[in-house]
């Protein structure tokens, strides 16, 4: 991998989770933050980190001799922060990513979606995620040697990502809304994707990542306390429970999100199958 240069448009949790493992490997990482505060802590964790707001385009410099990019920016309502300033040349990029959610699916009643479902988003957050992945693919098909890969996330968790924070700040709620599932995946897990599909590159293809065990949150945070040997909140009626916008979009859809794409296609053996799992390592 010497010589190869990776570019994360957005140093968040899942960009500098990606890149620590970048580096291990060998790669040299640069990427964006926002704030000269997180790019110092990121310049010291060995990061080459750049400061921009997505307002104008960065300055060449930074983008020179860049092999692989992964974009994990949200989007706004014009689509992707990154494509509204950037144009790629394909003579020197090998490989792109673009995260994006499975709030592209919308509402499916809780029946399964593949990565052919049908994309019926009502949230606003949906709607945005699949014009940016609209306008990614668009470019695929403006020039068929753009290396462009979707990725379709559902819930992120993690080391200081997850229902064990909620519960120790005293703020888990368990929702009471019978039938409601959602699905999640381990950081580790996405970093297993994400990694093979750079070692085995398929570009216009695209991928949902889950573990194999669609659960309440009800459910989970019980789970969570269970390992915390702390009490259990009581379950509260979803039309009686405080939500904000953003969770009450969230318990508004329903579906379960098939990984068998990621199996089959990129060879994936998941860590954490299932929240039980990745819970006890966080």
């Amino acid at each position: 991998m010497s010589g190869q240069v990776f570019f994360i448009f957005g140093l968040g949790y899942v960009g500098q989770h990606f890149g620590r493992a970048l580096m291990t490997g060998g790669w040299r990482v640069a990427g964006t933050t926002r704030t000269q505060g997180q790019a110092q802590n990121l310049k010291n964790q060995g990061f080459d980190a750049v400061i921009w707001d997505g307002a104008s385009p960065l300055p060449k410099k930074y983008l020179e001799g860049i092999t692989h990019i992964l974009v994990t920016i949200p989007p706004n309502e014009k689509g992707d922060v990154v494509l509204q300033h950037h144009h790629f040349s394909t003579a020197s990029i090998r490989w792109v990513g673009y995260v994006s959610a499975t709030s592209v699916y919308g509402d499916h009643q809780g029946a399964w979606v593949t990565e052919n479902s049908p994309l019926k988003p009502t949230s606003l957050r949906g709607s945005q995620r699949l014009l940016a992945e609209t306008q990614w693919l668009e470019r695929r098909a403006q020039n068929p040697a753009f290396p462009i890969h979707i990725f379709r996330l559902s819930s992120i968790y993690g080391p200081g990502r997850s229902v064990l924070e909620t519960i120790l700040s005293g703020s888990a709620q368990r929702i009471d809304k019978p039938g409601h599932v959602f699905s999640r995946l381990h950081i580790r897990d996405i970093i297993s994707v994400l990694t093979s599909s750079i070692t085995a590159p398929q570009p216009g293809e695209i991928y949902n990542l889950a573990d194999d065990e669609p659960a309440a949150t009800a459910d989970v945070i019980a789970y969570g306390c269970g390992l915390l040997k702390m009490a259990v909140p009581p379950l509260i009626p979803f039309e009686k429970a405080s939500l904000s916008r953003s969770l009450w979009e969230f318990y508004a859809e329903e579906k379960r999100v098939c990984n068998h794409k990621i199996k089959t296609s990129l060879g994936i053996r998941l860590l954490y199958p299932t929240y039980r799992e990745g819970l006890k390592h966080c």
